[in-house]
């Protein structure tokens, strides 16, 4: 038999989501080999999302069985306020069983996904959102133009060259030095760079006069969630490497792949890059200190063989973690 009535129906109102919900994927098994600088790395992810967000949000963050001081660090946030939706899994659910959860769950109308390495710029939020509500039947938007796959672009480029209010021009418009800063994120050498950008050719769009560089990335973008609720539950049945399978539905569904003019994020990869600057850091649980471009183990003769032995020992001993 109840006792009294529950005080909750003395409430007249309840909290309501904020419009955009920005969700973060998050996955740190241990903090050494490739994973050594990646606490640093969320931590100024999120700094940057706290700092630089310039409309309302609420943050989502979900954590793919990450080291007990991550996920400590994590439950820490939300007590403080700083992180409305936390989502711990006690085992890795691979990229493809993260987003299932997590777009499902995210409240907001639009929702911005990012991984857990991206550092965002001032105005990066509204500048995506433009595009978003300025073009039509958009699928996704990315927060800076990267030279794109075109494989995965046929129906934006089908929507310009229809529309007579659109306009697509291709050939080199993008940066060599927002080409190079990114490609240089992801490993690649600087020769290795400049081969790339040598045979480049990307595409500027322009609709409504809102530019928009064609294409998109699938680890971090803005989508509203109607849209993505389409491509669930998305079936992947490896931890990473089938991430392009959201990139082919969003595209083979007649939607648009957008991305911001101007730079407005960096990927940081797995270090702590040069450029952030000490104030940046929020209490490294590890010293960054800035490194020498030159270092013995840097050589690719040293490096090779020692990374495919990492990643044997990782896929070995950590592939059901």
């Amino acid at each position: 038999m109840r006792v009294g009535q529950n005080p909750a129906k003395s409430v007249k109102e309840v909290a309501r989501p904020k419009r955009i919900t920005v969700a973060v994927l998050n996955y740190i098994p241990f903090m050494s080999g490739f994973f050594a600088e990646t606490f640093d790395v969320l931590k100024l992810c999120l700094g940057s999302i706290w700092e630089n967000t310039d409309l309302p949000f609420d943050l989502m963050v979900f954590d793919n069985a990450s080291c007990p001081e991550v996920r400590e660090y994590l439950v820490q946030k939300q007590k403080e306020g700083k992180i409305q939706f936390l989502m711990l899994s006690d085992t890795n659910l691979g990229k493809g069983g993260a987003w299932n959860i997590m777009l499902a769950a995210a409240p907001g109308e639009v929702i911005a996904y990012t991984d857990n390495d991206c550092y965002f710029f001032p105005g990066w939020l509204s500048n995506s959102l433009k595009l978003l509500e300025t073009y039509p039947n958009v699928g996704m938007v990315t927060s800076r133009p990267i030279a794109n796959d075109n494989d995965y672009n046929s129906s934006t480029v089908a929507w310009a060259q229809s529309d007579s209010e659109a306009t697509i021009e291709f050939g080199r418009f993008l940066q060599w030095e927002d080409f190079r800063s990114f490609v240089g994120s992801l490993g690649v050498t600087e020769e290795e760079a400049r081969q790339r950008y040598n045979v480049l050719e990307d595409a500027v769009l322009t609709y409504k006069g809102v530019p928009a560089y064609l294409g998109a990335i699938h680890y971090q973008f803005l989508a509203y969630k109607r849209v993505l609720q389409q491509f669930l539950p998305l079936d992947m049945d490896r931890p990473m490497g089938q991430v392009q399978l959201l990139d082919g539905k969003v595209n083979d569904a007649g939607y648009l792949r957008l991305m911001t003019a101007a730079p407005y994020m960096q990927n940081m990869s797995n270090q702590v890059p040069d450029w952030v600057s000490q104030q940046a850091r929020q209490a490294p649980v590890k010293s960054t200190e800035k490194k020498s471009r030159f270092q013995l183990k840097n050589l690719r003769v040293i490096k090779w063989p020692l990374m495919r032995l990492y990643d044997w020992i990782f896929k070995t001993y950590w592939k059901e973690g």
